[in-house]
């Protein structure tokens, strides 16, 4: 059963709030005008006492300004040094970006390109695995690439229609996959994921998806960014285009 409130509570919450009498209106138009007011007037000021803002105890006027201030300028240096990690963490980021292109650039072909890939998410992005699937090329083209990691498969294959919202959204997705994603991307290792990135490859999935997981279910969650997944793909696609020909 719900307590409910006396009918007084209930007119009393809702009612507005009181308007400032005038004189008190006229007080502080009066001081917004006249900074001054109390250095000329330095015995009054004195005398002012004002609640304590952690107690029953009063403090002098002066006393609050000083305490006001040092909150202030703590929640200042909160600030500044949350700025500071995100600084540092981008600085951070764009290097091994910076790293990622560069090994995309120095490969000589499809094989080695996949191997850069998974290598980068591996040792420079910290990933704890990684899937790469490429649609209609003929696997001879990945040469001895290890599956676990890359692999080619039928555009038309069943198992990718569990994907067709991701390709035709042409957009990254982060957070939980289905149980049935999981084990085709996975197989055996799937229980070890759980969360993931997926990106797709192309101008709605048509070269194939890039799949970054975490054993963290927080690592990759729904409501994070994907600006940096969306370029990543960008590269990536860019980079298999190098050695396919039509596509």
């Amino acid at each position: 059963m719900t307590p409910t409130r006396p009918k007084n509570a209930v007119a009393a919450a809702a009612a507005p709030a009181p308007t400032p009498p005038a004189e008190e209106t006229a007080v502080v138009q009066f001081l917004e005008k006249s900074p001054d007011f109390f250095e000329r007037h330095p015995a009054l000021l004195a005398r002012l006492r004002l609640p304590h803002a952690r107690g029953a105890a009063t403090v002098s006027l002066v006393e609050r300004q000083v305490e006001v201030l040092r909150e202030r300028e703590a929640e200042a240096a909160r600030r500044l040094a949350e700025f500071i990690a995100v600084a540092r963490g981008n600085e951070q980021l764009a290097e091994r970006f910076h790293a990622f292109t560069r090994r995309l650039v120095r490969a000589q072909s499809l094989r080695d390109t996949c191997r850069e890939i998974h290598a980068s998410l591996r040792q420079d992005f910290g990933a704890h695995d990684a899937r790469l699937l490429l649609t209609g090329l003929p696997r001879a083209q990945l040469g001895d690439t290890p599956e676990s990691f890359a692999r080619v498969v039928a555009a038309d294959e069943p198992a990718l229609k569990s994907f067709e919202t991701l390709f035709a959204s042409g957009k990254p997705r982060c957070g939980q996959a289905r149980d049935v994603q999981r084990e085709y991307l996975f197989g055996d290792d799937a229980g070890r994921v759980a969360s993931l990135a997926l990106v797709p490859l192309g101008e709605n999935g048509s070269l194939g998806l890039l799949v970054v997981a975490s054993e963290d279910a927080q690592r990759f969650h729904p409501g994070m960014s994907t600006d940096f997944l969306a370029r990543m793909g960008d590269l990536v696609a860019d980079a298999i285009r190098r050695f396919l020909q039509d596509r």
